[in-house]
């Protein structure tokens, strides 16, 4: 089955996507990427998202939804045409959308006590539409609704598609959040461990974004941050940071590592230069990488790192020596495309759930049983092939 799988992470920078042709059943699934591209969204797109993920109205948020259902759509045709394939070759589309607003922890309701939220958008009755490829989305909503956290979900992608006979691997995702997923040595599930980190791209790109007032987005490679040296005392400060001690399962996101913290940092009595800040901020993504060890039962033999954020060479200098002598490696040197890997995984969270099979793994997100993910926007009457 050919699958598109759709992604945009909490930067807002584009809608990362994968064509991947998958077979067979978990565990033996194999999954092969076929193409991968980014379409970026232009700056004044991207920041709508930002200001609507802190202050949204309704109507604003409303329209996002279908705006980003189209861009979403595009992207889908777009790495179509790239593989010489048309939409009939493609049986469906898994579509994360994008995030506005994660709640994990929960807000009193009267009558009804704690209610867990997340919301993604980017319409997928659009998607279907534009494409004519049945979709699944609304991946994490199940997974709140079963009493979990709705984040992280590629961890069950992690612990297929990384799995090690010998080895044990800490599997780091660097997106707008960084995330860990620990995968023991063996076939079964039994003893991964996955959680949100904290800070990674996210802050840096709003700290680079708001000192060159947009002119940059983000600081490319970490050229600058190598050009800087980490201010301990701020180091500290940030390693402190109550997210950083909480229990797993936690997930986080813009709420607490946004742009509040960025102009939280900015104003701050250090008088920091931006590479210093920079250094600074990419020792506290290390660190607090670093820093899951404490929550992880077992050894680890070999870090393999992903996302954007593989490509900030100040980041990577820092996770080898918090992490030495334990080798740390890429996405890529095992064969995956590290800015396409959450793509991918969202291609086979989908597949999974048009064969009746759970995605989300309730140790890792707090949920009390394993479920199916997603809603199903079927493309016509064709999709009920899928089940079969």
């Amino acid at each position: 089955m050919k699958v598109i799988g759709l992604m945009s992470g909490t930067s807002g920078d584009g809608v990362d996507a994968a064509l991947v042709e998958i077979a067979g059943r978990t565990p033996s699934l194999q999954v092969k990427t076929l193409a991968a591209e980014t379409l970026a969204y232009p700056r004044t797109l991207q920041q709508r998202i930002l200001t609507a993920s802190v202050s949204g109205t309704v109507g604003e948020i409303c329209h996002l939804n279908a705006l980003l259902g189209e861009w979403f759509a595009d992207a889908a045709l777009q790495i179509i045409r790239a593989a010489n394939l048309r939409p009939a070759d493609v049986a469906l589309i898994g579509s994360h959308g994008q995030t506005v607003h994660h709640l994990p922890r929960g807000i009193q309701a009267r009558g009804v006590g704690s209610i867990r939220s997340t919301l993604q958008i980017a319409e997928p009755a659009v998607i279907a539409e534009r494409t004519g490829i049945t979709t699944i989305a609304n991946f994490r909503a199940r997974d709140v609704a079963a009493g979990g956290q709705g984040a992280p979900l590629t961890p069950a992608v992690h612990a297929l598609l990384f799995r090690h006979p010998r080895r044990a691997r800490l599997v780091v995702n660097l997106g707008g959040i960084s995330n860990v997923t620990y995968v023991p040595p063996g076939k079964t599930d039994e003893g991964v461990m996955a959680f949100d980190t904290g800070p990674a791209n996210m802050v840096l790109d709003s700290l680079v974004a708001r000192m060159t007032n947009g002119r940059l987005a983000m600081d490319r490679d970490g050229k600058m941050a190598l050009r800087g040296k980490a201010d301990s005392r701020l180091l500290s400060k940030l390693l402190a940071h109550p997210f950083l001690s909480q229990r797993p399962p936690k997930s986080t996101g813009r709420e607490q590592f946004g742009a509040a913290l960025a102009e939280e940092l900015l104003e701050a009595p250090h008088k920091l230069s931006m590479e210093d800040l920079l250094a600074t901020c990419s020792a506290w993504t290390a660190k607090a990488v670093g820093a899951s060890r404490r929550w992880i039962r077992g050894h680890i033999d070999e870090v393999v790192v992903g996302g954007g954020g593989v490509r900030n060479r100040a980041i990577m200098a820092q996770l080898s020596a918090v992490f030495a002598p334990v080798p740390v490696t890429t996405f890529d040197a095992l064969g995956w495309d590290s800015k396409a890997f959450e793509a991918v995984a969202f291609a086979v969270l989908a597949y999974r759930t048009a064969k009746g099979q759970w995605g989300n793994l309730p140790a890792v997100t707090g949920a009390t049983h394993p479920v199916i993910l997603g809603a199903i926007v079927p493309a016509g009457p064709q999709w009920i092939r899928l089940f079969k």
